[in-house]
């Protein structure tokens, strides 16, 4: 699921984007005796045939004594896309992008990326920029590689152990074996339990709480974007972030793997702790005979 719109190209040119929502941009912005037209996503007031004036205020009729010299304000209405800013520079207009978003400023500006798919495979996206997710992740005697904008771990070459922890040398056998070892090479893969020889051959088996199977056991996620939008990534699991999360008479929902705390309906107050009735105050009634008029 996603919004209607996230940048105002995702409307029609009459129509802006809102709220996430591709909604007309013009109720309210205009003066009196000025009337409103979209375009390019923008509001444009221009005042009533025969008046005058800031339509984004108010217009006044023309008066009849010359008009004073027209002062021109070449960014009034902007020439300038969606995300883009105006500037006056020798009483003409420039457009340049708003800070971290890029494109053509005179048609539209946008982010780096929106998601994954908008980076580089070996790239994520987060906080609107394609970022590297391998730094820190690994623990020691490990290095990370990414596919298809998942970060993966792997013990270096002569190591073993969980990649995501900590790897260690191969200990060394302490006789040498004549027999052929199936299991050397390991061919289970990282996150994956020690090999065990039966018969002739080697068997594997994944990590406790890792998914796949060998040699591509891996945990089920790393980062919330690894789980569907109403989990989120709660020690390398797909978990439901709501339990034991919100206060009294008071419900949660998640959304884009966010816990949000909402009061049930009728009532108010801190949803994170307790939600309560509003109270109602009764009228005392009134007693004619106090104080006594006799």
């Amino acid at each position: 699921c996603k919004p209607e719109c996230s940048i105002n190209p995702d409307c029609a040119t009459t129509l802006a984007c809102i709220n996430n929502k591709c909604k007309d941009p013009c109720p309210g912005v205009c003066g009196s005796h000025a009337k409103c037209s979209v375009q390019n996503h923008q509001a444009i007031c221009t005042c009533d045939p025969g008046y005058v004036g800031d339509p984004f205020t108010a217009c006044y009729p023309r008066p009849t004594q010359p008009p004073p010299t027209e002062t021109i304000d070449p960014c009034n209405p902007s020439p300038c896309g969606s995300n883009a800013r105006c500037t006056e520079r020798g009483r003409a207009a420039s457009c340049q992008c708003i800070p971290d978003y890029f494109g053509d400023p005179y048609v539209a500006c946008r982010p780096e990326c929106v998601i994954n798919a908008d980076c580089p495979t070996t790239k994520q996206c987060r906080n609107l920029h394609c970022v590297d997710p391998c730094p820190g992740l690994c623990g020691p005697n490990a290095y990370c590689q990414v596919a298809n904008h998942i970060p993966i771990c792997v013990c270096n070459q002569g190591y073993i152990g969980d990649p995501f922890v900590a790897c260690r040398k191969k200990p060394l056998p302490i006789e040498p074996v004549e027999a052929v070892d199936p299991c050397e090479p390991n061919p289970c893969g990282p996150n994956s339990n020690p090999p065990r020889v039966i018969g002739e051959r080697c068997q594997c088996s994944c990590l406790p709480e890792m998914i796949g199977n060998p040699p591509n056991c891996r945990p089920e996620c790393v980062i919330n974007a690894d789980c569907p939008t109403d989990k989120a990534c709660i020690n390398r699991k797909c978990q439901d972030p709501c339990p034991g999360l919100c206060g009294i008479n008071a419900y949660c929902r998640v959304r884009n793997h966010v816990p949000i705390c909402v009061c049930n309906q009728g009532y108010i107050g801190d949803p994170f702790s307790s939600c309560y009735r509003p109270t109602t105050t009764t009228p005392r009634p009134v007693d004619p005979c106090r104080p006594s008029p006799c």
